[in-house]
C-alpha cells in the first residue's frame, strides 16, 4: 500500500502489529518507524545493516513480556532479510498481538516487498518522496513540536534551498529555536547559507541564460555541494519550469499554488514564467534526456564526476 492508504489505516486504528517500510524515502521510513515504535514500558531490540542476527531476533519476539510490557523488534537494513527468516519473526508476531515487528527496509529491490504478504496479517507500504505540499506539512509539524514560529512560505524557501530535501530542513529548525519571533526567509539565508555565500538557484538562473558559470560552479563544489547533488537540483529547476510552460500554454498565465504545490511571490513567479516560456518543449525533453543520462554515469564507480559535471553544463547550454 501507499502512505496515504496507511495514514487512514492509522487514524481509523485498523493497523496491524507487523510492518514493511521500504520506498524512496529514507526520511518517511524513519518517520514511521519512530511514530509506531513509540510504545511506553516496551522492550525494544533494534538492528541497524549489519547487526542483524536472527536467533536474536527471534528470541525477542518469542520470550515472555517481562512485567507486561510488550516486544518491539525493529530491524533497519539495506540488506534484504531472507525470506523464510522473515516468514519465521512476521509468524511470532501473528501469534502475540502485543509484539510488534517493523522491518524498515532501504535497499533499491522494491518490487519484492510491493506484494509479497498478506495485507490482513502485514502492512507493507511503500513511501515515495514526499510532494511539495507533503514537505511542508512535515516540517511545518516538526516546527510547532519544536516551538519554531515559521510560516508555511518560509517552509517552502528552506525547502528550496535544500531541494526538497525533508530530512536536511527538518535538521535546519533548531538552528531557528532561539529567536523568540517569527522565522523569514532572510533569517533561513543567513543561518543555512552562511550569510548567503553560496546560492544554487542563483546559479542554475546564471546557467539558463547562457552566461559564464565556472566561477560560481567552483565556489558551489567549494563549499560543499557534491556534483550529483548539482545534476539533481537543475532536473529538478528545469522539471519545475517546464511545469509551468505546460500550465501557462493549457491556461494562458500560471498559478503558483496549481503548480508549485504552494503560494509563491508574484515576483518569482513572474521570473519562472517568463524563463519557462523562452525554452520548446522539445528542448526540455533533450535537457532531462541528458540530465538524467549524466546522473547515472556520476553514479558508476571509478569516474570523474567534475568532468561529467563541466561538460553536461556545457551540453545545457548548447541545447538551449
Amino acid at each position: 500500500m501507499y502512505k496515504s492508504e496507511f495514514d487512514k489505516h492509522i487514524q481509523n486504528k485498523s493497523v496491524t502489529n507487523s510492518f514493511v517500510f521500504y520506498g524512496e524515502s529514507a526520511f518517511l521510513i524513519d518517520m514511521y518507524t519512530q511514530m509506531l515504535s513509540n510504545v511506553e514500558d516496551a522492550s525494544v531490540l533494534k538492528f541497524y545493516h549489519n547487526e542483524y542476527d536472527f536467533n536474536s531476533a527471534k528470541a525477542h519476539l518469542s520470550q515472555a513480556s517481562l512485567f507486561g510490557d510488550r516486544n518491539i523488534l525493529i530491524i533497519k537494513s539495506e540488506k534484504k532479510v531472507p525470506k523464510k527468516e522473515l516468514d519465521v519473526l512476521l509468524a511470532y508476531c501473528e501469534k502475540n498481538s502485543d509484539n510488534i515487528f517493523i522491518y524498515a527496509y532501504y535497499g533499491d529491490d522494491h518490487k519484492t516487498y510491493a506484494k509479497g504478504f498478506d495485507a490482513k496479517k502485514v502492512m507493507s507500504v511503500r513511501f515515495f518522496h514526499p510532494k511539495d505540499f507533503e514537505a511542508q506539512n512535515i516540517v511545518l509539524a516538526l516546527a510547532k513540536d519544536k516551538k519554531v514560529d515559521i510560516d508555511k512560505y518560509s517552509i517552502a524557501h528552506l525547502l528550496h534551498i535544500h531541494h526538497g530535501n525533508v530530512a536536511l530542513a527538518c535538521n535546519e529548525l533548531d538552528k531557528f529555536k532561539v529567536y523568540d519571533r517569527t522565522i523569514t526567509t532572510k533569517d533561513i539565508d543567513t543561518l543555512v547559507y552562511g550569510l548567503a555565500e553560496v546560492n544554487l538557484d542563483d546559479f542554475l538562473k546564471k546557467l539558463l541564460a547562457k552566461k559564464e558559470f565556472l566561477p560560481d560552479l567552483q565556489n558551489i563544489l567549494e563549499h560543499g555541494e557534491d556534483e550529483i547533488r548539482v545534476i539533481t537540483a537543475l532536473t529538478s529547476y528545469i522539471t519545475q519550469l517546464y511545469m509551468f510552460n505546460i500550465y501557462i500554454r493549457v491556461n494562458g498565465s500560471a498559478n503558483a499554488l496549481d503548480i508549485l504545490g504552494y503560494p509563491a511571490p508574484k515576483f518569482v513567479v513572474d521570473e519562472k514564467a517568463a524563463l519557462s516560456l523562452k525554452f520548446k518543449p522539445s528542448v526540455y525533453y533533450k535537457l532531462h534526456e541528458l540530465l538524467l543520462e549524466s546522473e547515472l554515469k556520476m553514479k558508476s564507480s571509478n569516474v570523474d564526476k567534475s568532468a561529467i559535471l563541466l561538460s553536461t553544463l556545457i551540453k545545457v547550454q548548447k541545447n538551449l
